[in-house]
């Protein structure tokens, strides 16, 4: 670096140190909360006893790892993640872009306003208070059921208790609390479609729905691709606070997660070596994810971070 180039950045951090500055206590959080709790990442390659400490606890190498594979739990538990988290990946995508294209039809403001406050609250209350709310709404005789049996007289069903009905009941619900919210990504960039195409469209006698399929979709395309893609990264958090409140041991064969699993066995069941190795399982394939969906954002829609 020149002695010109030195000058300029010394006089760039003498303007912009205040902003560094306020930048110093979320980093810090970040190094406190983020980085130095991966020093304990050793665990998974010890049989770790509280009792002894990092530096007594004896290194059983690769152990845990092949135990995790070996174990049938395990692998019912990265399966029900994956077919979990992938549902409401998809399904949450699809509410997401057709809502948006539903509420960019409308063409009375305060109404549009009111639909959009109402469809965004949901994402800002707790899953402790939806999931009090879900199992009396849901329960057996619960307002849901009450109604399925005396408008078509059908048997109460078991949301909460039965393994095919906890999974649909886990991304209907997600779906439902996050939808609204999604579309804020997909109505900017519905906003950003140039206005003269529709009425270049509409002069050739083009209906709503065709301007819909071959302007709104192509315009929003891009976007579509930069939100599935790098939600690819997130794919095996299936949602741990919302799982962890509605799940019964009845539904773990189809409702337990790699959350919930490393949960259950690293602190209530004191296996802590094991449930470290399951959570490094998982943050290894959750970076590898990553790293492949920002190279398919970037291929794909020219998306980049930098």
């Amino acid at each position: 670096m020149n002695s010109q180039a030195k000058k300029a950045a010394r006089w760039n951090f003498s303007r912009t140190w205040p902003l560094h500055l306020l930048l110093l206590p979320a980093l810090l959080l970040v190094i406190l909360f983020n980085y130095l709790p991966m020093g304990g990442l050793v665990i998974a390659f010890q049989d770790y006893k509280p009792w002894t400490g990092f530096a007594n606890s004896p290194w059983v190498g690769w152990d845990n790892f092949r135990l995790l594979l070996d174990r049938p739990d395990s692998i019912q538990v990265i399966r029900n993640t994956a077919v979990i988290a992938i549902a409401k990946l998809l399904f949450s995508l699809v509410a997401s872009v057709l809502f948006a294209l539903l509420l960019n039809e409308v063409r009375q403001r305060f109404f549009k306003k009111a639909v959009q406050t109402i469809v965004y609250l949901p994402h800002f209350i707790s899953w402790v208070v939806l999931s009090g709310v879900l199992i009396d709404v849901l329960a057996v005789k619960g307002i849901v059921n009450g109604l399925l049996q005396d408008l078509f007289g059908i048997e109460p069903v078991l949301f909460l208790a039965n393994g095919d009905w906890f999974r649909i009941t886990i991304v209907v619900s997600d779906i439902w609390k996050e939808f609204g919210f999604g579309t804020i990504v997909f109505l900017a960039a519905l906003a950003g479609i140039n206005p003269s195409l529709y009425e270049a469209a509409e002069m050739d006698g083009a209906s709503r729905l065709k301007m819909t399929l071959h302007i709104t979709l192509p315009g929003i395309l891009p976007m579509i691709i930069v939100v599935f893609t790098l939600s690819l990264g997130n794919v095996l958090n299936a949602g741990f606070d919302q799982i962890y409140n509605l799940i019964t041991p009845l539904v773990y064969g189809k409702g337990d997660i790699i959350d919930t699993f490393v949960y259950r066995t690293g602190i209530l069941s004191g296996q802590m070596s094991f449930a470290t190795a399951v959570g490094l399982f998982k943050s290894v394939i959750g970076f590898v994810l990553i790293v492949v969906s920002y190279r398919l954002a970037y291929k794909f829609a020219r998306y980049t971070i930098f």
